[in-house]
């Protein structure tokens, strides 16, 4: 029964909430009854709450906000469950299963979505001026070209980078953290990998980048989608050689 519940409770908290890009819900907020959190124990508890909260209307998952309450006071205070344990293991593998093919059917019909955006940018993109095209599929354009040596597979690099979807929504960006990143040339994806061994240190180029050639059908870290065309400005700082 643990092992169940503790499942149940991951998908809900931490899964990627694909969902929430397909679909809005258009409820208003409702204002919530007033209750003075005298304690930091009060204040945890409705943090606690509201954050599961928000992550069930996120998944759209259809629950009665006062039998979970009941149901977690109930064990809480060591009550008799108004279901067997073996009745609630049912119910939440069931629940669990239901919740699954739904995320699935909302990633893949995500990543339609996101796969014809992306191939229609990229049919318009190419033909723009200053425009580069690899026969992977890889899109770049130079901003500046350096005048220092070419990383090879086996370096590893220092760059200065930013990262946007197709729209010019930025979701990555080291320039906003100060602190340049450095990884291995082969430690990147694909996209990446191709466009570093073409440039020269100082040299800053804009790549656009296809799905096969970043992070795919699976997108990355609930930050990426399915099959997102990505688009990043890429600054060469520095090479180590191997």
């Amino acid at each position: 029964m643990r092992h169940s519940i503790f499942v149940v409770v991951i998908l809900v908290l931490v899964s990627v909430t694909v969902i929430n890009a397909e679909e809005k819900t258009d409820n208003k907020p409702q204002k919530s009854d007033k209750q003075t959190l005298l304690t930091t124990k009060d204040k945890v508890s409705y943090s606690i709450g509201w954050d599961i909260g928000k992550n069930f209307k996120r998944q759209l998952i259809d629950i009665d906000p006062d039998s979970l309450a009941k149901g977690l006071k109930d064990s809480l205070s060591g009550a008799t469950g108004l279901l067997t344990e073996a009745e609630m293991q049912e119910l939440l593998k069931n629940f669990q299963t239901e919740l699954q093919q739904k995320q699935t059917e909302a990633q893949n019909k995500l990543g339609e979505k996101n796969k014809a955006a992306g191939e229609e940018f990229l049919a318009k993109n190419k033909n723009k001026k200053g425009i580069r095209t690899t026969s992977s599929g890889l899109q770049y354009r130079v901003i500046k070209e350096g005048v220092g040596d070419k990383p090879k597979l086996s370096d590893t690099v220092t760059v200065h980078y930013r990262g946007t979807f197709i729209d010019g929504t930025e979701f990555d960006s080291s320039y906003k953290r100060g602190q340049p990143a450095t990884f291995p040339v082969n430690g990147v994806i694909p996209g990446w990998t191709e466009a570093l061994q073409l440039m020269k240190v100082g040299s800053k180029y804009e790549l656009f980048i296809p799905p096969n050639l970043a992070y795919g059908d699976r997108g990355a870290g609930g930050v990426i989608g399915p099959n997102e065309t990505l688009i990043f400005t890429v600054e060469l700082l520095g090479i180590e050689k191997k």
